[in-house]
């Protein structure tokens, strides 16, 4: 059965209070900034409290408010301060689902087809580590190449998150490390194989082809006939 498609996200910018405990097992109550939200989720940004990947904190904006799992957490610097993308519980209801009707969806980045593997259009699951969190995440990349591949997922993780990358092909299983080059809000992120030496690249493109021969893009200066 196929995956839903990631629920659209909406580019905004909200206030909101977060509360919860956080990794010092301490109560904290404090504002910052909601962006890429849609009624399943959103990143929040300006957290001056530890994280953990699983924490259970509260978000409220105007006078509504419900509880988020912790799916990722990102230490963003001194201006964005600490980055989580959170997860809506099944019995919550979105704080924010007025503001999705009016809102303009966050559109993805188009991008010039230029690359030196040919993608393919195939599914291929993968689990992936933050390596500053470490905790692992199943994911489906669904155009991959030899260089890199395209995760959808509405929780994108930040351009130059550095990963740890395990998946099988064929009977081989492939560990490499990854980077996040590029993140589109609510539609997935594209990440760059970094730890593959050339020879296995070109292994996993010749394996890549052999399950699809047509591809779905072309290699850098290669044009269709």
């Amino acid at each position: 059965m196929a995956e839903p498609r990631p629920e659209p996200r909406v580019a905004a910018d909200l206030p909101v209070h977060v509360f919860g405990m956080g990794a010092d097992d301490h109560p904290f109550f404090q504002n910052a900034k909601a962006s890429n939200i849609s009624k399943e989720g959103a990143l929040i940004s300006g957290i001056e409290h530890q994280l953990k990947v699983g924490d259970i904190i509260g978000i409220q904006h105007g006078n509504k408010k419900a509880r988020f799992k912790v799916a990722w957490v990102v230490d963003a610097g001194p201006l964005q301060k600490i980055q989580v993308g959170v997860q809506i519980l099944s019995d919550q209801e979105c704080p924010w689902k007025e503001l999705l009707t009016t809102e303009k969806p966050a559109q993805p980045i188009l991008r010039q087809n230029r690359r030196r593997f040919a993608r393919h259009k195939i599914s291929v699951p993968m689990e992936i580590k933050d390596e500053r969190v470490n905790t692992p995440m199943r994911v489906n990349a669904t155009d991959i190449s030899g260089s890199g591949g395209y995760i959808e997922t509405i929780l994108p993780l930040p351009i130059g998150t550095t990963l740890r990358i395990e998946f099988w092909m064929e009977t081989e299983k492939i560990v490499t490390t990854a980077v996040v080059r590029t993140c589109d809000p609510g539609v997935g992120m594209g990440i760059e194989f970094t730890g593959l030496p050339e020879e296995n690249r070109q292994r996993l493109q010749q394996e890549l082809a052999k399950i699809d021969p047509h591809g779905s893009g072309f290699a850098e200066g290669v044009k269709p006939s």
